[in-house]
């Protein structure tokens, strides 16, 4: 599983050198900065190295909404208001921060991208008590339960600002290798299940199971969802798939399509991330997307 370095000398692409980019990305590959380009102010991570989240048990992460401006994922009840107000500041400052930088940086998406939610992570990832299906340190592929996609991909920007330590991840073999050792045997439909805009004998053979009227999934959706559960409820899969290490050290960003790699954080404190939806046009490879590959299998339009 690679992981490309891109040196400071590389931050301003050619063209051609940003469409490379973008290839590399849609082929499973992680994109690493050992010093980040979205580097934030010195008195900010501060700030954000004295936060804690009080009920860990109701949210993972503390989101920042770009679209509406708006932050959730703290106590509302208990946090003083100016430390909130200063954490929504810099949240903001980030998102743009990084959205400027990938503007360029990814030429090929930037008219083609919806921005969605930026997060801050202050807990240690090693060792937390969560459900099954939300624990991090499972490798899964990403898909989001109240936010279909209907085909875009899943883009993630992060960033390491823990003053020492590493963040520990490891990923597995990218989603076109993965998804072929399962569909349609094990990701089978739920018996009795309404299948939706496509053909019965089309989805099941990719096991698609019932769209949900209520969050409008499409067909691509219902499968990225139950294949994200499938995966971390999958102790085979688990054990015995390849694993590729990685620690990104203090200091650093990459970035990478979650919804391509497999992945899991084992260890780690504070980072910050920023999420791009990339609609299919954009797509440099469109034939590697696991839109498209989902579509092949199922011989069948999914959205």
């Amino acid at each position: 599983m690679p992981v490309v370095t891109i040196p400071s000398a590389s931050l301003t692409p050619t063209p051609e050198e940003s469409r490379s980019f973008c290839a590399q990305l849609e082929a499973g590959d992680i994109l690493y900065f050992p010093q980040s380009p979205v580097p934030l102010a010195s008195d900010d991570t501060s700030f954000l190295l004295g936060q804690q989240q009080a009920d860990s048990s109701l949210h993972k992460n503390i989101a920042y909404k770009p679209a509406i401006d708006r932050l959730s994922g703290f106590d509302a009840k208990t946090a003083n208001p100016a430390a909130v107000e200063r954490l929504q500041r810099i949240m903001r400052g980030y998102s743009s921060s990084v959205v400027q930088f990938l503007t360029s940086f990814l030429a090929p998406y930037q008219q083609h991208w919806k921005l969605d939610y930026a997060s801050f992570r202050p807990q240690e990832e090693q060792g937390r008590d969560l459900p099954l299906r939300r624990r991090n340190d499972l490798l899964h592929t990403d898909a989001f339960p109240t936010r279909p996609t209907h085909g875009a991909r899943i883009l993630r920007f992060f960033n390491n600002i823990h003053p020492a330590r590493t963040r520990d991840w490891i990923v597995s073999d990218p989603f076109a290798a993965t998804v072929r050792q399962f569909a349609p045997k094990e990701i089978a439909p739920r018996p009795g299940s309404a299948l939706s805009r496509i053909g019965k004998a089309s989805a099941r053979a990719i096991g698609l199971g019932a769209a949900i009227p209520s969050l409008k999934r499409s067909p691509y959706d219902d499968f990225m969802m139950r294949f994200h559960n499938f995966l971390k409820e999958n102790p085979r899969f688990q054990a015995d798939c390849p694993k590729y290490s990685f620690q990104f050290p203090s200091g650093s960003s990459w970035m990478v399509y979650t919804d391509t790699v497999p992945h899991a954080v084992l260890a780690g404190q504070y980072a910050l991330e920023q999420t791009f939806l990339v609609r299919p046009e954009a797509m440099v490879r469109p034939e590697i997307s696991p839109l498209r590959i989902l579509e092949e299998i199922a011989h069948a339009p999914l959205v």
